[in-house]
């Protein structure tokens, strides 16, 4: 694609006349680099212009004398900020992660927490973990009561399964709450999968929010679950290789995977410590089956070794068959759309937040894992050297 085909429309300033002494028109000019914004099927050389935290301009050759700060990106790929769906960063609890540390000096400068807490412990994560990040955090309120604090059996006891408190908890919690968390594994909710879940969606509709449901390794199949699942609920860990999979004995897409799908429900790999098969993933996609979103689900365990972050996430896809721009396109403007993040974020569309990530993308050989011991190897790997967060410049993230 041409460079010259993706340009945006010259943005008026909203400042006055320059006037003498006047200050510059921007803050902040990355310079150069190779913007890449699904979003806005922009892909090429351009400048990227930064006003009080907001992108102000995205085009060829801006001037520098226009920066008060300018930073050269020739050679590197720029986007919006990396948003990963599918995380959990409750410090100190369970294996929670530090978000500052293990995503926004990675590349991901918004993370959704995919249950960490539930209605008993949601306070104190806002309170102590999201409003001292400097990662934007969002959270999904765990119809478990403690979040994942205890994961074995923390659903069986169905009178701790309460879909009222979770629902007051997500309302009383926003904008910082957006939406509710099930986890549905024989380990966690026994028998009782289908009762969990239906609470689940209860609790979602008194709250007026999306369902994110963990299904792998279900006591019920796989059909029964995506039938109660509703337009923009997501399906996480959906390229598993355990029982009541997305897959027939045959190899291939359950009908109700694809009904699920035309009905505006999402797809999300997940990988975490136990959740994605290569050779389920590349039969999806060779059956025309993409992620909708890409995610880690990133804890201290899986930071590791095997996920490690997002943009090794989304490197490894690109090893078994996305596109650059397919798989930039599942940590920006998909995900940005799924949930209510109180910001505009997951482009770089002039008046949207200022929230961007900068990349390497270095060529060679990578070996990638998934988690069953499986491995491909790739010819091309994102290496994050910069992030904007809020037009805040924090460089050297990698």
């Amino acid at each position: 694609m041409l460079a010259s085909e993706t340009l945006l429309p010259a943005i008026a300033s909203a400042d006055p006349a320059p006037q003498q002494n006047a200050g510059p028109a921007f803050d902040l000019l990355i310079e150069g680099g190779t913007v890449v914004d699904p979003g806005q099927n922009l892909h090429g050389v351009m400048d990227v212009a930064i006003k009080n935290g907001k992108i102000a301009e995205v085009s060829i050759n801006i001037s520098k004398d226009r920066a008060a700060k300018v930073i050269p990106a020739k050679g590197q790929i720029v986007t919006p900020g990396f948003i990963d769906l599918h995380a959990h960063c409750f410090d100190g609890i369970g294996i929670g992660m530090v978000a500052d540390h293990f995503c926004l000096a990675r590349g991901v400068t918004t993370m959704v927490d995919a249950g960490s807490a539930g209605y008993a412990t949601i306070e104190n994560f806002r309170k102590y973990i999201i409003n001292s990040s400097q990662t934007r955090i969002v959270a999904l309120v765990n119809m478990a009561a403690t979040g994942t604090a205890v994961v074995p059996g923390a659903l069986m006891n169905l009178d701790w399964v309460n879909p009222q408190l979770t629902a007051k908890a997500a309302m009383n919690n926003k904008p910082v709450t957006v939406g509710i968390k099930v986890q549905l594994s024989k380990v966690i909710t026994g028998t009782a999968d289908m009762e969990c879940l239906s609470r689940a969606v209860k609790a979602a509709e008194i709250a007026q929010l999306p369902l994110m449901v963990h299904a792998d390794e279900s006591y019920s199949p796989l059909p029964g679950i995506l039938k109660m699942m509703r337009k923009g609920d997501v399906y996480t860990h959906c390229f598993n290789n355990h029982v009541h999979g997305i897959l027939d004995s045959d190899g291939k897409i359950l009908p109700e995977a694809h009904d699920a799908r035309d009905r505006g429900i999402l797809f999300d790999p997940a990988q975490g410590q136990g959740h994605l098969s290569f050779d389920v993933a590349e039969k999806c996609l060779q059956q025309n089956f993409l992620p909708d979103t890409i995610s880690t689900d990133l804890t201290t365990v899986t930071a590791e070794r095997r996920v490690l972050d997002l943009p090794n996430m989304v490197s490894k896809f690109m090893a078994i068959g996305l596109t650059l721009d397919q798989a930039v396109k599942t940590v920006t403007a998909t995900p940005a759309a799924i949930f209510n993040y109180n910001a505009e974020i997951g482009t770089l569309k002039p008046g949207s937040d200022a929230d961007i990530s900068i990349f390497e993308l270095r060529q060679g050989n990578f070996e990638f894992e998934d988690s069953v011991g499986g491995t491909r190897t790739g010819h091309q790997k994102l290496f994050s050297t910069a992030v904007v967060r809020a037009g805040q410049w924090i460089p050297n993230a990698a």
